[in-house]
Order: structure tokens, then sequence, then C-alpha cells
């Protein structure tokens, strides 16, 4: 049984091996380096670190990282979501998104942001599931780890409640 919560300090290093699995597979990720967990920790909001957990096993992650510094901008936020392997095709990354999207209203974020390697179909599927939309493609924006020119689809997800003036 999947348990959706809220990620404990304590549980950074099964983000890592799950992000390390996004990184070998090079279709999650431009990245090609694993981050320190103390890294990982500074580049991510402090609330919306949400897992979906096997007992004590980490099957799959969402966290929010801020998309800039300047004040205008503090109700967007990018979502980085991933799934262990092993775990996939179990509707795990749409539970966390769902919770993601509630729990990011919650805490005064008006828009979702993700950038998504326009080949990841489930993915982009996943988000346009959860209301989410399509704002636009980024050609050839980056080289996969395979040194391959990617596009980027990227998604948003405005919130109907928060930030509206």
């Amino acid at each position: 049984m999947i348990t959706i919560k809220a990620i404990p300090k304590t549980d950074i290093p099964q983000i890592l091996e799950i992000y390390d699995q996004g990184l070998q597979l090079g279709v999650a990720t431009f990245n090609t380096v694993l981050p320190s967990a103390q890294k990982w920790d500074e580049n991510h909001h402090q609330f919306c670190r949400i897992g979906a957990y096997d007992g004590d096993l980490l099957v799959g992650w969402a966290a929010l990282s801020p998309v800039s510094s300047r004040e205008c901008y503090s109700g967007v936020a990018e979502v980085s979501l991933y799934i262990r392997n092993g775990y996939k095709g179990q509707n795990i990354g749409s539970q966390l998104l769902a919770e993601m999207n509630g729990q990011s209203e919650e805490n005064g974020i008006w828009t979702l942001y993700a950038s998504i390697t326009s080949t990841n179909e489930a993915s982009i599927k996943m988000c346009l599931k959860n209301g989410w939309r399509i704002i636009g493609i980024r050609e050839k924006i980056a080289k996969d780890r395979f040194g391959v020119w990617q596009d980027t689809t990227i998604m948003e997800r405005r919130s109907e409640s928060v930030g509206i003036g």
C-alpha cells in the first residue's frame, strides 16, 4: 500500500537514490551530476516535499524549487517529480502531483511550472490529467547525457484561488 506524506530531511538520501536513477536514464533531466544532500536541500523549498512510501521505502517524490529570487515571482515554483524504478506506471506520479496541486496553494503558490523533455509523453499526459496545460515548446534547448539535442514541453498549472487579483 502506497502512502503519500511529507518527506523528512532524513530521507533526502532516498530522494537522491531516485534522482540518480533519473540521471542514469537520461530522459528525466539534463543534469548529469548528482547533487549533494545539502545542495538538494538548499535548492528546494522547505514546504511541499511530498513522498510516496511503500512502508519505509520512498518510491516517489515531488518537490518545489523557486523559479526566481525576485519577490514578484514568489508564488511561482518549478515542480520536480521522480518515481523509483520498479514503481513506474502505478499512478504514483499522478497521486503526488494531485497532492502538490493542493499543498502548493496552501503555501501561497499561484503557478506551478515544469519543463519536460518532449519525448517524455507519460509525464506530459500526467500533467494534463491533473489540470496543467502546455504553454510552449523549446526546440533543441539542451543536449541529453548522450549528446542528443532535445526539445522540452513547457507546462504550467495556475491556481484558481491563490494570487487572483
